[in-house]
């Protein structure tokens, strides 16, 4: 088994009498993770503490093979896009991303050449020495993911960048990511929205009220949830004759003609149960199914059955 790329062990963390973090143990993987919750779920508590912004009440932190607080070396391998707006009042686009190349070290003349590089990345060029004071909500997301990127870092953790982005913006940012992750870097990236992480990533690390809910593939999560009823779509040219033949299975608690004339939706009480029978029935009845597959195999199912 490869060595994770980030690892909390038993991680609590306590802001006076209120739990940010409960008890929280988790590995994240190589590749692109996203860090699913609500708001105030403890989505940012966890990526300061992996960040070595703040220090976890209790429990173990490990960041590419170090312990993030009071850590030069590991500061330098990876970017943080903060989810709060932190820019100097009139500082352009290009001097905020230099200002932060400063800081990791760079002369003024290196800083502004990663600068325009990174910036050149989130497709800003044209507006960079503009004052951030006069950008959109979209603009000022992408030029928070510049800064993350701007020392090319092995690791991104971005913090909701996806916040309030129109729908070009989000898109550019979406195929930035997927880009990044292409080139071998790795992401950590949240969200509150559940479609943003599905269209970005099938890894999954889901956390409610500062507790770990589920984590690892969300299909392989689904398909471990057979506890709980799911709906099931199959289309055939024989929906009537394919709805009386499983109405009285012992898994099938109610049977919808969909709106297409092709589509029966099913909702199973036991899917475990209810597959082998479906196919053992189809084959003895020789009724010709088209496609079957599950509205409920997503992000908003999952979220809805576990954090609920």
């Amino acid at each position: 088994m490869s060595t994770p790329l980030a690892s909390i062990v038993n991680v609590s963390k306590f802001y006076g009498n209120v739990m940010g973090l409960n008890d929280i143990s988790v590995d994240f993987p190589r590749g692109l993770t996203g860090l699913l919750g609500p708001n105030g779920a403890g989505k940012s508590t966890m990526l300061k503490v992996l960040t070595g912004q703040i220090r976890p009440s209790k429990g173990k932190v490990e960041v590419l093979g170090h312990r993030p607080w009071d850590n030069p070396v590991l500061n330098r391998m990876f970017g943080y896009c903060p989810e709060q707006d932190t820019f100097f009042r009139g500082m352009t686009g290009l001097g905020f991303v230099t200002y932060c190349a400063r800081l990791n070290g760079h002369s003024q003349r290196e800083a502004s050449r990663l600068a325009w590089k990174a910036i050149k990345r989130v497709d800003l060029v044209k507006e960079a020495k503009r004052s951030v004071d006069g950008y959109s909500k979209g603009m000022r997301q992408r030029i928070k993911v510049a800064q993350a990127l701007v020392d090319d870092p092995r690791l991104l953790f971005l913090d909701e960048p996806l916040s309030g982005t129109d729908p070009i913006g989000r898109v550019q940012l979406m195929e930035l990511m997927h880009d990044l992750t292409r080139e071998g870097k790795d992401i950590i990236v949240s969200s509150h929205v559940l479609y943003e992480i599905e269209r970005l990533t099938s890894n999954i690390v889901l956390v409610n009220k500062g507790r770990l809910v589920a984590e690892g593939n969300m299909h392989d999560i689904r398909d471990s949830m057979d506890k709980y009823p799911l709906t099931i779509r199959i289309r055939t040219h024989e929906r009537t004759r394919l709805a009386k033949s499983i109405m009285d299975l012992p898994s099938v608690s109610s049977i919808t003609m969909g709106e297409d004339p092709t589509e029966v939706l099913v909702r199973s009480s036991s899917p475990v149960r209810f597959f082998p029978m479906l196919q053992k029935m189809v084959v003895n009845e020789a009724i010709e199914l088209h496609s079957i597959d599950s509205p409920d195999d997503n992000l908003d199912a999952i979220f809805k059955y576990l954090v609920d």
